[in-house]
């Protein structure tokens, strides 16, 4: 067992690493799920497979959200500097653009895109009494509205200028 002093119990759920039939990944899928759609402030989870696959979901999600706004970012750039030169540009521009579209029909009514793995030192401290070294993966909730908002705006406004100034080009 685990001791968990520096998290809120009532806000927290934990995927506890227990091993009862053949089914037990699937159980500790379906337990995330109902953590997830709980709306749980942390979620621990225990399992390492399971903890190493949200991770992952989580890392590529804050990827794919990143590369649209830094793509968007550089595309309208370029255009506004280079206007001469859509072939860098463009695939700048399309690069966000199929970001943005990944991001909103995979990610975006995922309840797991709401969270991201909590980076506190202190649960460095987290130890198994049985001291395996492995540790639990902790994942906090937040609000990713701000980003979502940025990145599809910055999307919009950088490929409609895009747009606009391969128009001009082509004119």
């Amino acid at each position: 067992m685990l001791s968990y002093e520096i998290i809120n119990q009532e806000d927290t759920a934990i995927i506890r690493e227990v091993y009862d039939n053949d089914n037990s990944q699937e159980m500790f899928e379906q337990e995330l799920d109902n953590a997830l759609e709980a709306g749980y402030k942390y979620i621990i989870i225990e399992p390492t497979q399971l903890a190493d696959e949200t991770v992952r979901w989580i890392t590529v999600g804050n990827f794919l959200s990143q590369t649209a706004i830094i793509s968007s970012a550089l595309s309208a750039g370029t255009a506004y500097f280079w206007t001469s030169k859509p072939f860098v540009y463009g695939p700048l521009c399309m690069a966000s653009f199929v970001c943005t579209g990944l991001y909103m029909i995979s990610w975006q009514f995922d309840p797991c895109c709401k969270y991201q793995v909590h980076k506190d030192p202190r649960l460095k401290s987290l130890q198994k009494e049985d001291n395996t070294p492995s540790l639990p993966v902790v994942i906090e909730r937040g609000s990713d509205t701000k980003r979502k908002i940025v990145h599809t705006s910055v999307t919009v406004v950088s490929t409609a200028y895009c747009i606009w100034k391969l128009y001009e080009y082509c004119k």
